[in-house]
């Protein structure tokens, strides 16, 4: 079956302690909003970004003393565009323009049964879209499509992410990410420094239609001497768990499923690899998480992890915290021939 996408304008709200409204991404630091293609032009302009390696699209000209913004760009899993903002504090709803069968755009808190309690999982808010919308003429119900948002913002407000997913396709179906630094960075020069904090996403599929929501503890490691070298970041996240559409703990089924039995998921890592970091604070590279039968390792899930450092509001601690996105896909032990894509984000704190 051919698929065929169609473009996406994702938008987030900013949710603060104070509940202040502001547009979580600011305009002045993208260039152009036309897309790059997801896999070799990181600039929105076409050009390269000021980079020594592929980021997603977003600032075209990064700079350590400065903000940096990020989306995922258009690629032929659904990833879609970042446009038009805007968030109600006062009934705590954003809208999301430009993605059909959402009904009026407008996205509520999801009240969820057992997934870190109602309306967030791993503390990062949640909403969802109406599941009905009425023919402005006749009053008559039209049924809509399943969309779910996460939305994090660090406690100094200097970081934050959004990511939109639609569980009401076969394959993947459309979606985006973004995040962000809303500011500047001052990199260490010397000694080491340990971020933890919480990740969670969204998961899809590509087989079925469906939706679950995924957490877990997450820890990053920076050796600022040689940030650069291939050694220089390392991470993973463990403690994960999976939820269903309602909030319910289903990671248990997963578990079962999969050889071998494990007690818990697989702890995901970042891959080894030269080149991950820049003195602009950025950090990408690859991810991938291992089952073990009788001593030999299996690949489980592989992808890819992009995030971006922030002094945050300590000015006696440069590189307080980090804010970043996982995208990765595996094979669905639960259901032959169906795979899961998984998009989840993270604020690290020092």
């Amino acid at each position: 079956m051919a698929r065929i996408w169609i473009l996406l304008l994702l938008a987030v709200a900013t949710v603060s302690a104070c509940g202040n409204e502001s547009n979580p991404f600011d305009e002045d630091e993208v260039v152009d909003q036309t897309p790059g293609d997801g896999d070799d032009d990181g600039g929105d302009d076409g050009s390269p970004i000021d980079s020594d390696r592929t980021l997603p699209p977003g600032t075209s000209s990064p700079a350590p003393d400065a903000s940096i913004f990020r989306r995922e760009g258009q690629n032929d899993d659904g990833g879609g565009y970042v446009s038009s903002i805007s968030y109600d504090s006062g009934l705590d709803t954003f809208t999301v323009d430009g993605l059909a069968f959402d009904g009026g755009n407008a996205y509520t808190r999801v009240e969820l049964s057992g997934a870190g309690g109602a309306g967030s999982v791993g503390g990062y808010a949640v909403y969802e879209a109406p599941i009905e919308y009425q023919d402005a003429e006749t009053g008559t119900p039209i049924n809509q499509l399943l969309h779910r948002a996460i939305y994090g913002v660090s406690t100094s407000g200097q970081t934050e992410f959004a990511i939109v997913r639609s569980g009401g396709y076969v394959p993947y179906g459309f979606g985006g990410f973004v995040y962000q630094r809303n500011g500047s960075v001052t990199l260490p020069a010397t000694g080491q420094a340990t971020y933890s904090g919480k990740y969670a996403g969204l998961r899809v599929f590509d087989g079925t239609s469906g939706l679950e929501y995924t957490d877990g503890d997450m820890t990053i490691d920076i050796d600022f001497e040689d940030f650069n070298a291939p050694d220089g970041v390392k991470a993973e996240v463990t403690n994960r768990n999976v939820y269903d559409i309602d909030g319910n703990d289903i990671t248990d089924d997963i578990l079962a499923a999969m050889d071998g039995t494990p007690t818990e998921l697989p702890t995901l890592h970042f891959v080894v690899q030269p080149g991950v970091a820049d003195t602009n604070g950025e950090i990408t590279g690859s991810v991938s998480s291992f089952t073990y039968e009788d001593g030999v390792a299996s690949e489980y899930e592989e992808g890819t992890y992009y995030a971006v450092l922030s002094d945050g509001a300590d000015n006696d601690l440069d590189a307080e915290e980090i804010v970043g996105v996982i995208v990765m896909t595996s094979d669905d032990p639960r259901i032959d021939g169906r795979t899961v894509q998984e998009t989840g984000g993270f604020i690290l704190y020092r």
